[in-house]
Formats: structure tokens, sequence, C-alpha cells
């Protein structure tokens, strides 16, 4: 019945739709999902001489992983390594959340010329900022991620330049004008655009919400859960008005420093319900970057198996990192970073028994996030903080696919799917951490086995 086809035998599949179904048979024609099957009950033949046969038995079929939040342009020199990091570890779509629009544009459209050899990218272009716009290339840490607008006016016209060359979402950021903002969400929904971003320092949560759908690394978020929300945000327009000649990024630091730990410290259980509460009836949905905000604390890069993919990097960007690392390890970790990841933890918690939606997203490479393997980091802490491991894997395949409007063709394995999969040594659903076991991947119906993947990386190893 089938011929050059790829056929999985055997093979336990597992995604958000369906869970865990055992003994099934995958069958792969071109670059989509042809046939799924049970194969104890089936009578279905083929022949092996004109398929390509893949034994499932005691292994793990997953849809395709996304890293929801990653920077090309961050590092502009990692740029051309990180689509071999990313399918080598498994993920096979990602979602730039800002830089330079030639830059990041450059990336997607070599993605979409090679399909089969690149993930799948999906852009933003630069984050839309008001001004001082933080992200102004003044430094190694604020890179030219942006463009600050001086208006209404001039925002709208940034929105319409980069659908104009064909961004897949728009970012909007903290140093935006209420007005501005507003008129950056409204435009985008008359173009078809979702809108990620952070929070205005300018707005409140809840206000911000209804332009968005999305929010990145929770950011915020904890100013209109505190007591006194309103005094906060008051506070925080005199500080913009007070601070309107100096860097965006020295800015915004100056206001974090003022108000986060106050925040955490005078959580307001009432604000923080009718916060989440908006979130869930905007279908805002949140990409809390754990891996991110926890790594000051938690110092993942310091064990050895974090460090062991830094030799995938470029040596230039490698020994940077070393060495940087190093630095920060001299100090501690500060009471504040500690005070975040409590947050942080509590909120993820609450976030999800409310029943709000997750994506799972890195921001890598900011902060040692090695491209893929963080990913599998992310996962973990969703699972760490309150998510079961299938909620978990759904926020790196249902939920990406569905945010792109891609749901009926990805992040499933059902007939007529895109065949962007991952065979698993060993079920993800007992540990998470068995996604970082990874056999086989295929993507865009392209298969790499073990060996294929090991030489993937080993051409990077320097």
């Amino acid at each position: 019945m089938f011929e050059n086809s790829t056929i999985i035998t055997n093979v336990n599949t597992v995604d958000a739709k369906d869970g865990l179904k055992e003994n099934r048979t995958v069958v792969i024609k071109g670059n989509k999902i042809l046939k799924v099957y049970s194969t104890s009950n089936s009578s279905i033949s083929f022949d092996s001489e004109k398929n390509v046969v893949i034994d499932g038995s005691g292994k793990y079929l997953i849809p395709g992983l996304w890293d929801a939040h990653v920077h090309f342009a961050y590092i502009e020199a990692l740029a051309p390594t990180m689509f071999q990091q990313f399918l080598a570890y498994g993920i096979t779509s990602v979602r730039d959340t800002g830089g330079k629009i030639d830059f990041v544009k450059e990336w997607k459209n070599k993605a979409e010329a090679d399909p089969s050899g690149a993930p799948r990218v999906k852009i933003a272009g630069p984050l839309i900022d008001g001004m001082p716009n933080v992200y102004d290339g003044s430094s190694p840490t604020n890179p030219p991620l942006s463009v600050g607008a001086g208006s209404v006016e001039e925002a709208v016209r940034i929105v319409n330049h980069l659908d104009s060359i064909g961004v897949d979402l728009i970012k909007a950021y903290e140093m935006l004008t209420p007005e501005q903002f507003t008129a950056v969400t409204d435009r985008a929904r008359e173009l078809g655009l979702k809108v990620t971003g952070h929070i205005p320092l300018s707005m409140d949560a809840i206000t911000a919400s209804a332009g968005m759908n999305s929010m990145e690394h929770l950011r915020n978020i904890e100013m209109s859960c505190a007591q006194d929300w309103e005094g906060l945000l008051s506070q925080r327009r005199d500080l913009l008005v007070n601070g309107k000649n100096d860097q965006g990024g020295v800015l915004r630091s100056r206001i974090h420093t003022a108000q986060r730990t106050r925040a955490y410290e005078t959580q307001d259980e009432d604000n923080t319900d009718k916060v989440l509460n908006a979130l869930l009836k905007n279908g805002t949905w949140q990409v809390p970057t754990l891996a991110l905000s926890t790594a000051f604390s938690e110092r993942p890069f310091l064990r050895p198996a974090w460090q062991e993919s830094f030799k995938y990097l470029p040596r230039e960007v490698e020994t940077k990192w070393i060495e940087s690392i190093e630095r920060i390890t001299e100090t501690p970790p500060s009471q504040a970073d500690k005070d975040r990841v409590k947050w942080t933890e509590n909120m993820v918690r609450k976030m999800n028994k409310k029943g709000i939606t997750f994506m799972a997203g890195t921001d890598c490479p900011i902060l040692f996030l090695p491209p893929g393997r963080s990913l599998h980091e992310e996962l973990a802490k969703l699972v760490d903080y309150g998510l079961s491991p299938l909620q978990a894997i759904e926020s790196a395949t249902a939920h990406p696919a569905e945010y792109f409007d891609m749901q009926d063709e990805l992040g499933f394995i059902s007939e007529a799917m895109i065949a962007d999969l991952l065979l698993l040594n060993a079920n993800p659903l007992d540990d998470i951490n068995n996604t970082l076991k990874l056999n086989t991947l295929i993507k865009d119906g392209k298969v790499y086995d073990r060996a294929a993947l090991d030489d993937i990386l080993s051409k990077l190893d320097n």
C-alpha cells in the first residue's frame, strides 16, 4: 500500500490532543504524515524494500519543539550556527522576538528556502519602543534590537513598515506611552498581526492585556499585583518624565530597581486575581522564559552538562561566555534575584491553576542560554513550577502552532500534519528531561538519525 514513505513502526506517540497512544505505526509521505494507526489492530502491510522503516519499539514520538522566544540578532556572530544547534536538540520551529529587520528577515528567508534543513522561523522584527528606547545599541547588553517611536504617528508608521516587509507578529515594548501602545496594538489587529511584548512602564497589566496576544517574561506584571499598584503606576510615570533625557536602558533599570522588590513584598491576592482574570479573559498567553529569569539565582550555566554545549558555539562566543561566567560567579546571588525566583514560581502556579495558556521560550542566547539545549531546561522548569509533563510539551508544540494559526498543519501527530517529529529513547511523560534523549529527528519529512545529529554537532565542535 505504501511506497517511498518513511514508516515508524511499533512506536508510542505523545501529543497534547491524544496524550499517550501505545503501539502505533506512523507513515510519512513527502513532508506530511500520511497515516497513523494501531499496529496491533491493523491488517495493513507494506513492503520494507520500497520504504524507509524505523523500528520505534520502546521509543516515544512527539511533535517537533518550538522555542517561542529567541533572538538571532542579540549576538550576530552566533546566528550562523543557530539553525544547526536548534535542529540537533529537536527544535524544529522558533519565534524570533526582536532584532534588526534586515538581519532577522535574512534568517527567515533562509529557513523558508530549506524547510527540511532549518527550523521554521517566525519573526517580529525590531521591538517597537517609545523614547528613550531600551535596546538602542548603547552597550553589548543593549544591542540595537529596537526602534524608538517619538509619536503616535511614528509608531503606526513602524507597524505598517514591518507589515510590508513580512513580519509574523509585532512586539511592543516598555517605553511606549499608553497612546502609542494603543495605536500599535490597534493597527496590528487591523493588519491581522499578533502582538506580544512587555507591559509598558506607563501602563498597568490589565489595561495592556486588552491589546496583547501574549506577554514575555511575566515582565512588569508584579507591579500591577502589588497592594499600592496605582501609587506605583503614578511613580513610574513621574520617573519616565524625569528621565526622558537618559538612556533607555538606564531609565528602565532605575524604575525596576525602585519598584520590583517592593512589588514582590507587597503582593495583594485580590489585585493578583484581578490581573490573572484579565489575562484569561483577554486570551493573553504567557511566555515566562523561566530558564532566563531563574538563571542569576540558580546558575544552570555552572553545570558541566550545560557547559558541554558551549563547544558548539563559535569560539569567540564560547570564550566570552566562560569569561563572563567566571566574573559573575565571584558574586553570590542577590536577595532580589531570590525574591524574583520565588515570585515567579508562585505566579506560574497561580496562572496554570487559573487556566492561562503558556508557550515555552528561552530568550536564548541571552545569559548563556545555548540555542536548542536551553529549551529543554525551560520545559523542566515549567514542570518544576506546576505544569504536568504533557502540559509542558503542549506549551512547546500545540500552543505555538495555534498562536500562528497553524494548528491544522502542525503540533500534533495526526494525518495531514507536517512531519516535524522527534523520536525519543524514553518517555517524556515519566520525566520531562527525557526530551533530551533524542534518537531521531524528522524535519519536514527528512530523517536525521542519531549519527546524523551527532555529525551536525561535530561540525560545530571547535
